[in-house]
């Protein structure tokens, strides 16, 4: 099962602050922690977000677009990082979960949501959008590759 880790924002990660002492280890311990998620074959990808200052929403009403600029709040709400990680089940994802290194200088929450699967559609999905979909996957395994 594939599995997305998000790494909780702060109000430290929002603020953008410059890299300290203590951060630099704290990078370092979560290098290890990749090189770990890497060699036991979890890892497909994952990395860090700028602040929400940074960023942009597009909201939708019917065909109406507008584009909001961050920042956005609450801090907590927000995301920092990710991950996204193949595991046999939630348990596996949950014990890597446990392992990793605090991601923030104070208190953070990692967040972990499975990933929707073709199966998960059963029957209101068509034979033919499921084809078009492994289709699509398949294209962008390649591309990866």
């Amino acid at each position: 099962m594939r599995v997305m880790v998000f790494v909780k924002a702060t109000a430290d990660s929002e603020a953008g602050l410059p890299p300290t002492e203590d951060m630099t280890a704290m990078f370092a311990a979560m290098g290890a922690y990749n090189e770990q998620l890497v060699e036991a074959g979890i890892l497909v990808d994952g990395d860090g977000l700028k602040p929400s200052s940074f960023g942009k929403r597009i909201a939708f009403d019917g065909d109406s677009r507008t584009v909001i600029n961050g920042p956005f709040s609450p801090p907590n709400e927000m995301i920092a990082g990710y991950w996204i990680w193949k595991v046999a089940d939630m348990d596996e994802a949950i014990a890597w979960a446990k392992r990793c290194p605090n991601p923030m200088p104070g208190p953070s929450e990692l967040e972990i949501r499975p990933f929707y699967e073709l199966e998960d559609f059963g029957d209101a999905m068509t034979p033919e959008q499921a084809d078009q979909e492994k289709r699509l996957r398949e294209k962008l395994e390649e591309k990866v590759s």
